[in-house]
């Protein structure tokens, strides 16, 4: 089942890799405004605004594309990405992924289950492991436009997969997390959300 759906996922994410390189000191400026919800080195401190430092470029540069179009509703992000060209935004994308995730922690009483549930999936409900495409550490997978999850606010992460779950947010290749985190109960959902905010990410 893993195998199957991670090579499903791979192919959807790899379509359309190309993108315009970033400059990431050409980015640092046209972030002033990211700074006020994101933080300026891209680690937000509200815990409903995630953290951009150190998420993949690509991810990146898609999320806002998507948003941009409206393809991804982001009510605080409306309008703010009208004025920047492909290019303005693939620096900010560079700017960003060049920062250091800042690291969280997971709530003790909810480890073991968000572990189970990364790591190893849940057989019976057929959902696969976050790990096969976030990879163990939470790194993600750049080239296929996984996104980093290690370090992530709990709060973000779990209102993102109860949105998925809900057909609220949609920009996900082949369905792939809606599909996931319609298989997930609430309390499964805040476990592994948990878990992922205590991920220690490779340096």
């Amino acid at each position: 089942m893993n195998k199957l759906l991670i090579s499903l996922l791979v192919s959807a994410g790899f379509a359309g890799f190309a993108h315009a390189g970033g400059d990431a000191a050409a980015g640092e400026p046209l972030t002033a405004v990211c700074a006020a919800c994101h933080g300026a080195d891209g680690n937000a401190m509200a815990p409903n605004f995630p953290k951009l430092a150190g998420q993949g470029e690509a991810y990146l540069l898609k999320q806002m594309k998507d948003i941009k179009s409206g393809e991804r509703k982001v009510v605080e992000m409306t309008g703010l990405l009208d004025n920047l060209s492909d290019q303005d935004m693939a620096n900010i994308a560079a700017f960003f992924a060049s920062k250091s995730t800042s690291l969280g922690a997971a709530k003790p009483e909810l480890a073991e289950l968000g572990e189970s549930i990364y790591v190893g999936g849940i057989a019976e409900k057929g959902v696969a492991a976050c790990a096969a495409c976030h990879s163990p550490t939470g790194e993600g997978n750049s080239l296929a436009k996984f996104p980093k999850l290690a370090g992530q606010h709990a709060a973000y992460t779990e209102a993102q997969l109860k949105a998925f779950r809900n057909e609220l947010r949609v920009n996900d290749p082949q369905r792939m997390m809606r599909d996931t985190a319609s298989r997930l109960s609430d309390k499964e959902i805040e476990a592994v959300s948990s878990y992922i905010q205590g991920l220690r990410h490779a340096e």
